[in-house]
């Protein structure tokens, strides 16, 4: 598994790919809280994936 700062980078990248209207560090923003919600969490392979789905819907959002 890509560990976890990679993993959200690249998050970041796919997310910036596809909302190219929203200025990218708005989009980092986004996900830095995103996974912000997930640091209690105890189990961490899935997080990456979980803040993609959680700033995808906060950016989807008019």
């Amino acid at each position: 598994m890509t560990q976890e700062p990679e993993a959200l980078m690249a998050v970041v990248d796919r997310l910036a790919k596809r909302f190219p209207h929203q200025e990218r560090s708005a989009i980092e923003d986004i996900v830095a809280e995103e996974h912000g919600s997930f640091d209690d969490g105890p189990i961490r392979d899935f997080v990456p994936l979980l803040v993609e789905r959680a700033a995808k819907l906060r950016l989807s959002r008019p």
